[in-house]
């Protein structure tokens, strides 16, 4: 009788030894504001965006000269020919609000293409890490409210020296 006890006590123990996780979390906007290549991802960025509003600054320097050549005529034109130029400068003004909303869009678009490698490299860090150290869950702190964290299950610190990257010490 005791050794079927002891052998049903022994399967109940080592089942819930298989069915615990750990959990840890991580900071993965910090470790991306501190990898050395967003630097060069904030710069190419940067550039894309001044060779669009370069193209845009063309836009809305030719709208502008073309209104102000309309406000400076206006007094001398016919009702038809108001009507047309005003169609006109309505229509470019669509088009460089378009133009804009379309480079917002561009320059999202880049950003997440030039983005996306040093997301890759993180994310198979944060892999290698959470393998090496029996983590079966990491959650991203980075917009999540939690009630409560213990830091120690925090790989944040881990996943920085696995790829490498040193912190600048803080300023007093």
């Amino acid at each position: 009788m005791k050794l079927k006890i002891t052998v049903l006590f022994i399967a109940f123990v080592s089942t819930l030894s298989i069915a615990q996780t750990k959990v840890g979390t991580i900071d993965s906007e910090y470790i991306i504001n501190y990898m050395p290549e967003t630097k060069v991802v904030i710069k190419m960025t940067q550039k894309y965006g001044a060779k669009l509003d370069s193209s845009f600054s063309i836009k809305v320097d030719d709208f502008k000269a073309k209104l102000d050549d309309y406000k400076s005529k206006e007094n001398a034109m016919g009702d038809l020919e108001k009507k047309t130029i005003q169609a006109e400068l309505g229509a470019i003004d669509q088009d460089i609000k378009k133009y804009q909303k379309n480079g917002n869009t561009l320059m999202g678009l880049k950003r997440d293409e030039l983005m996306r490698p040093l997301y890759k490299k993180l994310n198979n860090a944060i892999e290698a890490v959470s393998k090496a150290n029996g983590y079966t869950q990491i959650l991203t702190t980075t917009g999540n409210q939690f009630a409560y964290m213990d830091n120690k299950f925090d790989i944040t610190d881990l996943v920085i020296k696995k790829l490498g990257i040193t912190i600048p010490e803080p300023k007093k």
